[in-house]
């Protein structure tokens, strides 16, 4: 107020540079581009206001590539992005190149993707697009960087057995019960035997024949798609690849066979959280059945399904909007107050996807738990309800909407759609179908997702533990009690 006193609220400080603000634009403004390179690689990009942007490569590769490999592969990747390559010599010098734009960097690896991205200023397009083109097709993988890779997995794989919130393991427990031995049920962590046997021979027989040009999607978002192509077509394309440019011959391309099953861990858990305010000893429940995958129109019925559902922990409640009005909250924590837990979760993918639910109750109330859980997929082929169905809609795209203000959301949904389908849905497309949906659908999905076998993932105290057999059978009934003969002879 002092610097400037004689200068109007409503008029421009003299001397400070003009203002740019975001203009409303048609829906062109909202489009998200693409172009195919000669090379098959494919350039995606997505307008967004600001003055960073956020670009990365995505590729269609990941844990479920591994069958004749060994496994962990994806998992070694993953720990060894933004290390050196031919022209940086270690991953302090990329740090120190992406802190000249106030640029961040990330690698994430899954199922079926490994994505390497950066968020920096808008400016240093050019360099990005080097770095991430040197990241993915030149590292150096030096004996000594695979070596700190195979501490870091092993203490990884230590602390996931330790922390108290068992979720990333039941995940994988229930993925491994529901497709035995193949795509999509083959372990995302590196088993700790495999640590010393992934080396750089085995690295390079991978990334030669996952890490091609078609299998590519390099995505953008707040940046001009013309100049991110022609960043592309200086650093991707003719580029040729640490590894070599053989032709490739052992691409998996398996379709998920789904096979239900069980999955058990005996374990204790009375001392994962020590301290003045411990965690009960829990048992923990996963209980699931195949749904659709994302590219099928039965998978928004089966997203209102999965946010209808809801749940949480008994302690997140909270208020309206954190999902006390879900059906796990209303029929199952507010009613039964010794569970712990009652989460619903929905995990899509290309070729087949899985709606679970993960229970958690001390180890004397199991039965009880399993019962009140598979009573709860029963009662999902029942009459649904109007306003919550309208609730779990209006929720579902609330939620959508939300995490599509955050550009690194917004670039790895473009990046995931381009890479899946070529094309991009758009949110308003994506909201009208979740419109759309009619209780009827809800039944449908249901009925259909009922008449396959179950998975389960159990970790903890198993004593009393029902048999797979009786889950199944619970299941196939009209209300979701266990049989009788197990009740009486347990």
């Amino acid at each position: 107020g002092g610097t400037y006193p004689a200068v109007s609220l409503t008029c421009p400080l003299p001397g400070v540079p003009q203002a740019v603000l975001a203009a409303a634009g048609g829906r062109e403004q909202f489009e998200t581009r693409m172009t195919v390179l000669e090379n098959g690689l494919r350039v995606a990009s997505q307008k967004k206001f600001g003055q960073f942007c956020t670009v990365g490569l995505l590729i269609h590769s990941g844990s479920r590539h591994e069958a004749k490999y060994l496994s962990g592969i994806a998992h070694f990747l993953e720990k060894l992005a933004f290390s050196s390559t031919a022209k940086f010599g270690s991953k302090d010098e990329i740090l120190l190149t992406l802190e000249k734009h106030g640029g961040i960097c990330d690698c994430q690896a899954s199922r079926d993707t490994i994505m390497y991205a950066v968020s920096a200023d808008a400016r240093g397009l050019d360099t990005v697009v080097n770095l991430l083109a040197e990241v993915a097709l030149q590292p150096r993988l030096s004996d000594e960087e695979i070596e700190m890779t195979r501490m870091a997995i092993r203490f990884e794989l230590e602390d996931l057995n330790m922390r108290p919130d068992p979720e990333p393991l039941l995940t994988e427990m229930i993925h491994a019960a529901a497709y035995r031995g193949n795509t999509v049920g083959l372990n995302r962590f590196c088993p700790v035997e495999n640590t010393e046997k992934i080396d750089r021979e085995v690295l390079h027989s991978y990334l030669r024949n996952y890490y091609t040009p078609d299998r590519m999607v390099l995505a953008g978002v707040g940046i001009e798609h013309e100049q991110l192509v022609e960043c592309a077509k200086k650093y991707l394309l003719g580029v040729e690849p640490v590894w070599g440019s053989g032709k490739t011959k052992d691409v998996d391309r398996s379709v998920a066979q789904y096979t239900g099953g069980i999955v058990k861990v005996e374990k204790d858990m009375s001392d994962v959280s020590l301290g003045p305010t411990p965690i009960p000893e829990l048992t923990h429940i996963m209980i699931g059945l195949e749904s659709c995958s994302f590219l099928e129109e039965d998978f928004i019925p089966f997203a209102v399904l999965n946010m209808m559902m809801g749940g949480g922990g008994s302690f997140s409640a909270g208020g309206p909007g954190k999902g006390m009005f879900t059906r796990l909250y209303l029929n199952v924590l507010n009613r039964h107050h010794w569970m712990y837990n009652a989460t619903s979760y929905h995990h899509s993918y290309e070729d087949t996807g899985l709606l679970c639910i993960h229970a958690s109750a001390d180890p004397k109330q199991v039965r009880e738990m399993v019962e009140i859980i598979t009573r709860e997929f029963i009662l999902m082929a029942g009459a649904v309800g109007e306003v919550e169905l309208e609730r779990a809609k209006t929720q579902l795209k609330s939620m959508l909407m939300m995490n599509l203000e955050s550009r690194p959301v917004i670039f790895e949904d473009v990046g995931r759609q381009v890479l899946a389908t070529n094309t991009r849905k758009l949110p308003d497309e994506l909201c009208a179908l979740i419109s759309q949906v009619k209780s009827a659908d809800i039944k449908r999905v249901v009925t259909k997702m009922l008449h396959k076998k179950p998975a389960v993932a159990a970790l903890g105290d198993l004593t009393d533990l029902p048999t797979y057999e009786h889950i199944q059978a619970a299941l196939s009934s009209k209300d979701g009690r266990l049989p009788r003969m197990y009740r009486l002879f347990r």
